[in-house]
């Protein structure tokens, strides 16, 4: 599960990796305009683009979204759709399609639960779906990942931020980043972790026990010894919770949290003083909870996945312009969506224009580096991880006023998790 006011929630086909036809400008008009399209038609459940729209004779891609439509995770799942419409736009030249197969994509709303994922990522295969994406919750991911495998169907995990989505399966990759790149980030922050005393705070689910294993795995292999406040994700009163975190006296504090609670549990630790008595460490969350720090935003390091306008890149210019024509507003999701456009255009571009043979997808995508988003990108063949460049931020401001900026950016491989064996 993506990390909120937490841990940070994070291709081109082979023909726009450089400059495509025609100026900037021409093809960021073609973009925007393609994009206003896909929002006025697609609706959820119903494909974003038809055969009808232009397919001729030849076969359509289809493509499930499986995501977080509804739930506490909404916010994110609108993100990634919106980066998704931008993607394909972007990868296709405005035109949906590939060597004249249009991509059509079905949605279907999980509202992060695993099971309404599993069933309609089924549904979706019954249909005929070669190409499943989505995922904005990490226990979704894991259950989605073993039906794909089982029916050799293509799957890009979004959001799902989960270490173990990273090496599942053959079939399953991963559009956005992962708990370890988090990790990494962080401890960037403090330098040599020997001897210090890191405590993590996280709800008991999927994506804070992923954060747990990653700070043992980092920090613990570093020196640091390495516990936990565990919260279930249905609490509301979290004052027992920061009470314990500041109890433990950790020299280091790393927050890792999603959902709608976040405000609540920065309230809980503003009232328990705990930034008077230890160095925080938390992700930059989407840009609605930059108001809930508060006067503790300037105390906090932050790590960060993705903000509007971190990354400079041309690819992320190109988003923000279709999303912005579209009427929203990138986000720290929204190259997620992006991205795993991107990746789909590229797998099926590989193999003219069709998605039947899975494995061949599979192939095309594996060692893939391309320039997406947030910079060079590359699809690590060996376990499917998403290698790909990190953010420090700093938060200044309170309330309306709260802006972020990057003080430092780390390099794909700088943050790169280590080599998982391929489960399956």
């Amino acid at each position: 599960m993506p990390s909120s006011t937490a841990l940070a929630r994070t291709a081109v086909g082979a023909s726009t990796d450089s400059a495509a036809s025609g100026g900037p400008g021409r093809k960021l008009a073609a973009v925007a305009a393609c994009v206003l399209l896909a929002a006025g038609c697609a609706k959820a459940g119903t494909a974003g683009t038809t055969a009808a729209d232009g397919g001729g004779s030849k076969s359509a891609v289809k493509v499930g979204l499986v995501y977080s439509r509804t739930g506490p995770l909404a916010a994110y799942g609108k993100q990634y759709l919106e980066g998704f419409k931008a993607g394909l736009a972007y990868a296709t030249k405005g035109t949906g399609a590939v060597d004249g197969h249009k991509i059509e994509f079905e949605e279907q709303d999980d509202a992060g639960d695993p099971a309404k994922a599993v069933s309609a990522a089924k549904d979706l295969i019954g249909k005929g779906h070669k190409i499943l994406a989505g995922s904005t919750a990490s226990g979704v991911a894991l259950q989605v990942g073993p039906i794909a495998a089982q029916n050799k169907v293509l799957f890009i995990s979004g959001p799902a931020a989960a270490d173990k989505v990273t090496g599942l399966n053959a079939y399953t990759f991963r559009s956005g980043r992962q708990s370890y790149q988090d990790i990494r980030t962080a401890a960037s922050f403090i330098g040599d972790a020997k001897g210090r005393k890191v405590a993590v705070l996280a709800q008991d689910n999927a994506f804070g026990q992923a954060n747990v294993a990653a700070v043992k795995a980092v920090l613990g292999g570093q020196g640091a010894t390495v516990d936990s406040v565990l919260a279930p994700p249905s609490a509301t009163d979290l004052t027992p919770f920061a009470s314990q975190a500041k109890a433990a006296k950790p020299d280091l504090l790393f927050v890792a949290w999603a959902g709608d609670t976040s405000s609540a549990l920065w309230t809980a630790l503003n009232q328990q003083d705990v930034f008077a008595d230890t160095k925080v460490v938390t992700g930059l969350d989407l840009a609605a909870s930059y108001p809930l720090f508060g006067s503790a935003a300037e105390k906090i390091s932050f790590l960060n996945h993705y903000f509007g306008g971190a990354a400079g890149t041309p690819v992320e210019k190109a988003m923000d312009e279709a999303v912005t024509a579209a009427g929203g507003k990138s986000d720290i999701f929204t190259p997620d969506g992006f991205t795993a456009a991107q990746m789909i255009v590229h797998a099926v571009e590989a193999n003219r224009g069709s998605a039947e043979d899975t494995s061949a997808l599979v192939k095309a995508l594996e060692g893939w580096s391309f320039d997406g988003v947030k910079g060079r990108t590359t699809v690590r063949a060996e376990d499917h991880a998403l290698l790909q460049p990190m953010f420090q931020v700093r938060l200044t401001g309170t309330g309306a006023a709260a802006k972020p900026s990057v003080e430092k950016t780390l390099t794909a491989d700088e943050v790169a998790p280590p080599v998982t064996p391929m489960a399956g």
